[in-house]
C-alpha cells in the first residue's frame, strides 16, 4: 500500500474552518430561536423547542471545536512528477491520485475570511472534475499552482 501523502495545509485552517462554522451555527441558531418565538405565539408544545436547542448544542460543538482539528490532521497533499496524491477525510478517508496528463488549468481561490489569514486553496481542474487543497498559505498556493501548471504541460511531441 501506497504511504499516505506528506505535506499538510496550514495550521490557520483550523481557525478560519471555525469561523465559517460559526457563521453557519449562528444562522442555525437564528432558526432556533425564530422557533421558539413560533412555539411561543401559536402555543405549540415547548420540547420541539428543546429537542432544536439540544442538537444545536451538540452541532455547534462538534462543528465547531472538533471537526476542525480532525479536518485539519487528515488533509494531506503531494505533488509528483506525474501525479498529485491528495488525501482527506473524516469518516471515510479518500485518496486520490491525478495523473498530471489529465490536468486541464490549477486556480488559487481565497475569500474574506481565508485572506484574513493569508491563506488561499488551489483547485485543481480536469476534464471529469475538480480537486481542491484548501487552506495553504498564500505564498505556498501560489507556488503549487505554478509547480502544478509547469508539470501539467505536455508538449505535442511528448503525446
Amino acid at each position: 500500500m501506497r504511504q499516505p501523502p506528506k505535506n499538510t495545509i496550514a495550521a490557520d485552517a483550523i481557525k478560519a474552518w471555525r469561523i465559517t462554522a460559526l457563521i453557519y451555527e449562528l444562522i442555525f441558531w437564528i432558526a432556533i430561536i425564530v422557533f421558539a418565538i413560533v412555539t411561543y405565539y401559536f402555543e405549540l408544545p415547548y420540547w420541539y423547542v428543546l429537542i432544536a436547542a439540544i442538537i444545536g448544542i451538540i452541532t455547534t460543538y462538534l462543528s465547531v471545536f472538533v471537526l476542525p482539528k480532525v479536518r485539519f490532521k487528515r488533509w494531506r497533499y503531494e505533488i509528483f512528477e506525474q501525479e498529485i496524491y491528495i488525501q482527506h477525510g473524516i469518516l471515510i478517508m479518500s485518496r486520490t491520485l491525478v495523473p498530471m496528463i489529465r490536468v486541464q488549468h490549477v486556480d488559487t481561490k481565497q475569500g474574506p475570511i481565508l485572506k484574513k489569514y493569508q491563506l488561499a486553496s488551489v483547485t485543481i481542474s480536469t476534464a471529469a472534475t475538480t480537486h481542491e487543497i484548501p487552506a495553504l498559505l498564500e505564498e505556498d498556493a501560489s507556488e503549487l499552482r505554478d509547480r502544478i501548471s509547469a508539470l501539467a504541460r505536455v508538449d505535442e511531441d511528448d503525446v
